[in-house]
């Protein structure tokens, strides 16, 4: 069980990985590239929707598994669309675009809270330890990442069959799927072969009893929600959960169309790290998988006050690093960025996780753990994706750029501001919290 849980995983995030830090470059390519602020803010955006309408579906006893199936599949059908129409037009239209992905958003985002429903329900009735277990099955998740990355970082179809190539200098580089569409009919194929293997796992029907619960619960909604901001400790944290989150999706939206446009200047343009910047963006995804097991070991040692504050730090340092870096000279710091990553995102996530289950009430512990996301994931990682895009677009622009024997449409411009500006907000988060913020057993003006 553990084995198919396992694979489970390795899709449902493979879908993810062949175009969440690469669809930048094609957006660019394709003419949106002002637009990719948007595109990112759309994965918040849909979180907040889309629970409702599958709550409602809950409640009719749909099997979770056949929900996951459905939510994959109708996501890979929209996501395949989405591809047809780019590659029909040299110029595709803004609002056709983003109505598809978001419409293929609606659909898979669910299927992240699915996959784990499935997955304990299963382990829970297959007699596993769900706490022993889950991390060795959700590891392959960030495993079918990266070798999604990896795929879309080198592949390229031409004359009716598929290469590989890692070489900047190869005449079909510039084909390559991280440039182009193809990244999306990856992701879409990727999604049916996801959708298909949900229905191999075994029957779970809904059970009433969490049904009722889910009634009673959406029904108690605003009350619960107004007893927890009351409680002053978790209001504060929950604001700096706001605030860190504005850097979730900064890296996703702008670092592999970074890194890219250094194949504008002559003396970057023949560089490994230059036209392989979806592969070095994966140091950051292997980097949060090993980083992950620092923070239980940090939080038991010095509590969450400096282990958010290391988080924040750490994001400071990652937008330092890039702005500083370069495919030359200047690799050691590109790559430094991609490994302080992984503490950077589970210092401030996992770790807010853990401390909101600490400090919340045990009735409404799982009721805090929505409202997190909701604000991390949510409120501040696209109201933060938004702000960045504006900064960035002011200082950087699109434009054609001749690269070898091809032509390629590349970010450049002033990028050391706009990073400079995202480590600045970083290391003010970093130093209000450690002014502001103390737990219960620190002295402080936050009571509960």
């Amino acid at each position: 069980m553990k084995i198919r849980l396992a694979i489970l995983y390795f899709l449902q995030f493979g879908v993810w990985g062949c175009y969440l830090t690469s669809i930048g470059q094609f957006l660019g390519s394709a003419g949106l590239g002002a637009y990719i602020s948007w595109f990112y803010a759309a994965i918040g955006i849909v979180s907040i929707l889309t629970p409702p309408l599958f709550g409602r579906l809950a409640d009719k006893s749909i099997s979770p598994h056949r929900l996951l199936s459905f939510s994959h599949l109708i996501a890979a059908i929209l996501m395949t669309g989405l591809w047809v129409y780019t590659i029909s037009y040299p110029q595709p239209g803004f609002t056709i675009t983003y109505l598809l992905y978001a419409g293929f958003l609606a659909f898979y985002m669910p299927t992240m809270a699915l996959a784990n429903t499935v997955t304990f329900r299963l382990l829970e009735n297959t007699g596993h330890d769900t706490i022993t277990s889950f991390p060795s099955i959700r590891i392959w998740g960030t495993v079918g990442f990266i070798a999604a990355m990896w795929l879309v970082n080198s592949a390229y179809w031409d004359d009716g069959s598929l290469h590989f190539t890692l070489s900047d200098s190869s005449d079909h580089a510039h084909l390559r799927f991280q440039y182009n569409a193809m990244q999306l009919l990856c992701s879409g194929l990727v999604g049916f072969i996801a959708g298909f293997y949900s229905l191999t796992l075994p029957r779970l029907s809904g059970s009433q009893r969490i049904i009722a619960s889910t009634r009673k619960t959406q029904s108690n909604l605003f009350l619960n929600a107004t007893s927890l901001f009351s409680i002053r400790e978790i209001r504060l944290f929950l604001i700096f959960v706001i605030l860190s989150g504005v850097c979730l999706q900064i890296s996703n939206g702008f670092v592999t169309p970074y890194i890219t446009q250094f194949m504008a200047s002559p003396e970057y343009a023949g560089s490994l790290a230059a036209g392989n910047a979806t592969m070095l963006f994966s140091i950051s995804q292997i980097s949060e998988a090993l980083c992950i097991f620092l923070v239980g070991i940090c939080m038991k040692r010095t509590g969450i006050r400096w282990v958010y504050a290391i988080g924040l730090l750490a994001w400071c340092l990652r937008f330092m690093f890039l702005g500083l870096g370069n495919p030359d000279k200047g690799v050691s710091l590109l790559i430094g960025s991609m490994i302080i990553y992984g503490i950077a995102f589970n210092f401030i996530t996992i770790a807010g996780h853990l401390h909101i289950q600490q400090i919340a009430p045990t009735k409404m512990k799982g009721f805090a753990q929505g409202i997190m996301m909701l604000m991390s994931n949510g409120i501040g990682a696209t109201s933060g994706i938004l702000i960045a895009g504006s900064i960035v677009n002011h200082w950087c622009h699109w434009e054609i750029v001749s690269v070898g024997d091809s032509s390629l449409r590349l970010f450049t411009g002033e990028w050391i501001i706009p990073w400079s500006i995202f480590a600045g907000y970083a290391f003010l988060i970093a130093i209000a919290w450690i002014t502001i913020y103390r737990t219960k057993g620190q002295s402080s003006s936050i009571n509960s």
